[in-house]
This record gives C-alpha cells, structure tokens and sequence, in this order.
C-alpha cells in the first residue's frame, strides 16, 4: 500500500510539473503576449535615459578646466585640482558640518513624525472626522517653497511677529545662527509631514480586519494592537524609506535655506547646495561647481549603500 501510494504521489507529482512545463514561456513570448506595456513602459525609459544618463557624459568638465569655446573634449585636463581646492577652501568644513548636521537633525526628527501621524489617524473611527483630519496635514505640502518662507518671515519678525507677540520680544530669529536649525526643521515637518503619512496609511488599510478583531477578542488595549499588528506591518516600509532617505543625505533642500539665509545666519546656514549655485550660476565657475556637486553626489551614494547594507542585515528589506 505505501509502495502505490508513493508511486501514485510520484505520478501525481509529475503529472503537475508536466501540466506547470507547457505554461512556461519564454522572455521574448511574454514580451510579444504584453508588447502594449512595454511599449508605455519605453517611454519613461527612454526619458529617463535622456535627461539623466546622457547628461552624465558632462561630469568629466569636474576634471577639466572648462572653457565654453572650447568645449568637453578642448578644454584642458587638469585631474583632481578642482576637488583639492575645494578641500583646501577656508569654508569647506563648515559646509560640509553644516549640511550633514542640518539633513542629520531633519532626519531624525522629521522621518518618526509621519510614522506617530498615521499610526494616530488610523485609530480614527469617525470617518468624516478622519478625512478632515488628513485634509487638514496634507494642505501645507502644496504651498510653495517661496510662500512658506515668506510666511516664516512674517511669523519670525521682530516688529509684529506671531512668536515675538506670544513670548512678549523682538528677537529677529532669522538673524541668529542658533535657531536656523530649528526653524528650517520645524518649518518642514509642518509642511511634509502629513504628506509623509500617506503610504502608511495605505499601508495600514492592508492590514486584516481579523487580526484586529481577535486582539480585542484576546483583550488586547489600543498600545498593544499598534505594538503587535501595526508597527509591525509599517517596519518594512519604514525602513525602505529610510534608505531612500539616507541616499539623500546630503541634498539639502536649496530653494529654502537660499530664501531663508542672511550675511548673519551663514554660520549655520552655509550648505553645499547654496555653494555649488553660487559658484556655478552667479561666478560661472562651471568646473569647480561640478566637482562641489560631483563630490556631495559620491557621499550620498555611500551612504545609501552603507544604510542599505545595515538595513539588509538587520531585516529582509534591501533596496540596491
């Protein structure tokens, strides 16, 4: 009897890999079956290989002392003299300090927020509340840069001031080096933060109704479901976005601290991103601009790869 039964397991076995055998198709057929996609699929392709890769050819000018009238190839090959004299600039240190603690700080307090926000709106039962509640933290995203600064402006004067009124001063904080920091910070999670929340909810709306059901059932509190279910369901996500944002490290956002700098902040408000226009745009010093930028793209590259690599050991989430 055991000898039939294996052998009719043995048949029934085979019998289903022969019936899974024809099913397979080869690349090239699945392409043809589909060709539609992969037709809509070139085209972004196609843009993507356009302006980002092609572009790429014009890094070399990072080592070469670039001359419009001569172009890439005339001008002359001056190796890693634009990256040293860079490195050998009086305010080299202090931008790249200035950058790293500004994307650091940001960081560490802007990425928990849309995480709290969307583990708080999901405990919402009122669902016209709840709609009003995300409404409310997705409207400062769309406010453009050039009028949250101007708003930040208006909030921060030292004559008439909202801060200055409530705590009864007129401090010009936009002058002080010690609280760009935090202006730049706060601003910015008010403005992304609800924004941010968005794919954990969508993540959250995945999640079985059942497992909540049978917490309640087991007797499980609120802080005790969002510890065991949800928390758990958003870490994958959290950490991918982790990544992506350490791969970003480096890239503080320009238009902001540009808007936001005075001659009396620039002790903590002198970044990489506001060098590199200053000296490629308003001193035309294309070679060395590029070799700045060059240099900030390298670092963050690393840093994607090193967080990614800690990521991977510490979860089965990998990005690269």
């Amino acid at each position: 009897m055991k000898t039939k039964a294996r052998s009719n397991s043995l048949a029934y076995q085979g019998g289903s890999a022969a019936a899974v055998q024809p099913g397979r198709r080869s690349l090239s057929r699945r392409i043809l079956d589909n060709w539609q996609l992969y037709a809509l699929l070139l085209i972004p392709v196609l843009l993507t290989f356009i302006y980002k890769y092609i572009p790429m050819y014009g890094i070399q000018i990072a080592f070469r002392d670039f001359k419009a009238s001569r172009g890439y190839l005339g001008s002359e090959w001056v190796g890693w003299y634009w990256f040293k004299r860079f490195f050998s600039s009086p305010t080299c240190w202090r931008m790249i300090k200035n950058t790293v603690l500004i994307s650091l700080y940001s960081l560490l307090w802007s990425f928990p927020i849309p995480i709290i926000l969307s583990l708080i709106i999901n405990q919402l039962r009122f669902r016209r509340y709840k709609r009003v509640v995300q409404t409310v933290l997705y409207a400062p995203h769309f406010i453009s840069v050039m009028v949250i600064c101007g708003m930040i402006r208006i909030f921060l004067s030292p004559s008439g001031g909202l801060l200055n009124l409530l705590l009864g001063t007129q401090i010009d904080f936009l002058t002080q080096s010690s609280a760009f920091r935090t202006i730049y910070i706060a601003s910015g999670i008010w403005q992304d933060a609800g924004w941010g929340c968005i794919i954990y909810l969508a993540t959250l709306a995945n999640v079985d109704p059942g497992l909540y059901e049978a917490a309640k059932i087991d007797g499980a509190s609120v802080f005790q479901r969002i510890l065991n279910i949800d928390i758990p369901e958003l870490l994958p996500m959290a950490i991918l976005n982790l990544i992506m944002a350490a791969g970003g490290l480096m890239n503080v956002g320009f238009e902001k601290v540009w808007l936001l700098q005075t001659d009396l902040n620039k002790a903590a408000s002198d970044v990489i991103a506001v060098y590199v226009y200053q000296q490629g745009i308003e001193s035309a010093k294309y070679s060395y601009s590029t070799a700045v930028g060059l240099f900030n793209t390298a670092v963050n590259i690393v840093l994607l790869l090193v967080v990614n690599k800690i990521a991977s050991k510490a979860s089965d989430v990998e990005f690269v």
